[in-house]
């Protein structure tokens, strides 16, 4: 396969945006649980949430800052490798971009100063109001990159004028019925990933027989979220299965694998597809399930990627395996968090260990269901970077060599494992020392010092 720039400079993208989305995915839902925790506490006066807050936080500023980190650059790719895109798509996405910037990231950096210091500053009140506006923030950011990312990916409400794409119905750019599916089942899989996580940490804690009460309340609070979240979760998912079809049908063939008409179409579990040949080796279908799925009844008929132009037509491999494996995680998920709960109600949860592993290593489901989704949506809009309107190769930057991409792409790559290295490493040494210490840490705090009690913490052995 020759390196050439266009192919380097989605390489690129791939890995900055694999790294970066795994952060606000995970803060979007970690806010609303610290937002959550808080609101309990000052409802019941327990200072266990208390406790469970504080040690969240910790996690959730080191994790705010690596997304911060990674999505800075990330935005910078779209001057230096796609700047025909920012040129003929810059009057929608420059303004989505921006208001995300002014409108989200400000209200949600603004008030987590306040949840990071003004603990023993402000009334209390006052304090879970901005755990509420940091939430909210994480949510509004993600409503105007989904919005541009939807745009894109289904483009409407626009007009072409001398070659350039121009905003007409910004009602349809940030509402339309598209955003109205994909916003959701983002945010969704948001609050299971950090669902899942906060359940994991309660397994672990809970297998080594730490910190009881503190680690009970994380894997009964983080089961008891997926197990209801998660069919909310799958019915979007079929709804955003259903757009794929309509607007976006080669993709659509291309994650079941469909290379010839079917009618009626069988769904194909599991294959290996050979794009050189046009066909799936080993496969295991079940007949007339693909029409069932795609169109609601056993009979449809359902077009192939033989129906589009060569040129046309995305990858396989990568959607057909992504989707699938976004749809086991998503399964693991459904299964760890109802048995979770029936073991809960039938009071056996914390003493049946073999269970407490499973969710403890249950923990990555959702950042690899999230990925494997990105995956599926971005791979599978190929050859277009908006959809019908630009192509890919058309949108680079027509100066761009490959010696230039290959030395950005080795920068990202050194930078990141070094930023992140260190940010997992900290991470993980907060998770080590585990909830409950004492509130009073806070006070150590100061404006020049805000992760003084994070990295004390991480420092200090295991009690």
């Amino acid at each position: 396969m020759e390196l050439d720039p266009v192919l380097l400079s989605r390489v690129q993208f791939a890995f900055v945006i694999s790294f970066h989305i795994i952060f606000p995915a995970f803060t979007i839902g970690l806010a609303a649980w610290l937002a959550t925790l808080e609101g309990v506490r000052l409802w019941t006066g327990n200072q266990l949430y208390r406790r469970i807050f504080d040690f969240w936080l910790k996690i959730f500023a080191l994790s705010f800052g690596m997304g911060v980190v990674s999505g800075i650059v990330m935005a910078f790719q779209f001057g230096t490798n796609w700047s025909v895109l920012a040129e003929r798509t810059g009057s929608i996405q420059g303004p989505l971009l921006g208001y995300e910037a002014f409108t989200a990231f400000m209200l949600e950096a603004t008030f987590f100063g306040v949840v990071l210091l003004g603990r023993d500053r402000v009334p209390s009140w006052f304090y879970f109001f901005s755990c509420c506006m940091v939430s909210l923030g994480t949510m509004f950011s993600s409503f105007w990159i989904l919005a541009n990312n939807s745009w894109m990916q289904v483009p409407l409400g626009h007009v072409i004028v001398n070659g350039r794409i121009i905003p007409e119905d910004w009602w349809a750019i940030t509402t339309g019925p598209i955003m109205r599916v994909r916003w959701p089942h983002m945010l969704l899989a948001a609050f299971l990933t950090t669902g899942m996580c906060v359940a994991a940490t309660g397994a672990w804690y809970l297998l080594r027989g730490k910190d009881v009460p503190e680690p009970r309340a994380m894997l009964n609070w983080g089961l008891g979220l997926v197990a209801v979240l998660i069919p909310i979760q799958l019915f979007f998912g079929h709804l955003t299965g259903l757009y794929v079809l309509k607007h976006q049908p080669a993709k659509f063939a291309a994650i079941e694998a469909r290379w010839k008409t079917q009618q009626p179409a069988s769904e194909v579990l599991i294959a290996l597809p050979d794009p050189f040949e046009e066909r799936n080796l080993f496969a295991i279908e079940i007949p007339r399930l693909g029409s069932f799925i795609a169109s609601g009844n056993w009979t449809a008929r359902e077009i192939g990627l033989e129906t589009f132009p060569p040129e046309d037509r995305p990858p396989v491999t990568i959607p057909f395996f992504a989707f699938r494996i976004m749809v086991g995680m998503g399964l693991i998920m459904l299964a760890v968090s109802w048995f979770g709960n029936f073991l809960r109600w039938r009071g056996r949860l914390e003493s049946t260990r073999w269970f407490l592993w499973v969710a403890f290593l249950s923990f990555p489901s959702g950042f690899i269901a999230i990925l494997t989704g990105w995956f599926t949506a971005e791979v599978g809009r190929q050859p277009w970077v908006v959809y019908g309107l630009l192509r890919t190769k058309d949108a680079i930057t027509p100066s761009l060599t490959t010696g230039d991409v290959l030395f950005s792409l080795a920068c990202y790559v050194i930078a990141y494992a070094i930023i992140f290295g260190f940010g997992l490493f900290f991470i993980h040494r907060l998770l080590r020392d585990g909830p409950g210490r004492d509130a009073s840490d806070r006070a150590k705090m100061t404006p020049a010092r805000p992760l003084a009690v994070a990295m004390q913490s991480s420092t200090e052995e295991p009690r």
